[in-house]
């Protein structure tokens, strides 16, 4: 059994040290939806789930110390803005470098072929540190992250329950809620996310 979410995900790190993870799923078996994976400078995980239906898919595929579900508004365009329980944050992506660019010339029916994702697993983990685009996750399910563009994150401002985060930095350490990490500099990734409970 297989399950497609189609939509984007932008990670970034804060001067603060805590981490974030915003995954926008137009298009997914649970309906559209937004959730929030959170890693506090001292390494507590937290999942911002709009329901308990994704709360329940989500934290059983991936690592959280702790699950909340809360209301979850994103507002895309020129500006992304964000409201997730705690959380309130607005970042700006910048224009694509050569990496978006060779991303969106890929045919998308292949870009998000497991095939495809497997062969470019290893070029991508030599380009991005900490990334991979396929690997185990929780219960015995697999992933593969068909990426089809990639923008930086050029500006971030955020608050946890409204005390400041700090400006953007890289996400350092890497986030710890599955296999792989997002990109180390901040980046919103254009993606298909498959997500199998078999082989």
């Amino acid at each position: 059994m297989r399950w497609r979410f189609d939509g984007w995900i932008a990670g970034l790190g804060t001067r603060s040290g805590t981490r974030i993870v915003l995954g926008h799923w137009p298009r997914s078996p649970l309906g559209a939806f937004s959730d929030v994976m959170v890693e506090r400078p001292d390494g507590h995980r937290v999942l911002l789930a709009p329901s308990g239906e994704v709360a329940e898919f989500v934290g059983a595929t991936y690592r959280f110390d702790e699950v909340r579900t809360v209301p979850v508004r994103v507002t895309t365009g020129a500006r992304w803005r964000v409201e997730a329980g705690p959380l309130r944050m607005c970042f700006v992506p910048g224009r694509r470098g050569v990496l978006g660019v060779l991303l969106r010339g890929v045919p998308p029916p292949l870009a998000r072929m497991p095939a495809w994702i497997a062969v470019i697993d290893r070029p991508a983990r030599m380009l991005l540190p900490g990334v991979r685009t396929r690997g185990s996750a929780g219960n015995g399910r697999r992933e593969w992250y068909g990426a089809q563009d990639l923008r930086p994150i050029t500006e971030v401002r955020a608050g946890w329950n409204g005390a400041d985060l700090g400006g953007l930095a890289e996400v350092s350490p890497p986030v710890r809620f599955g296999f792989g990490s997002v990109p180390p500099r901040p980046a919103l990734v254009r993606v298909t996310t498959t997500v199998s409970a078999g082989p």
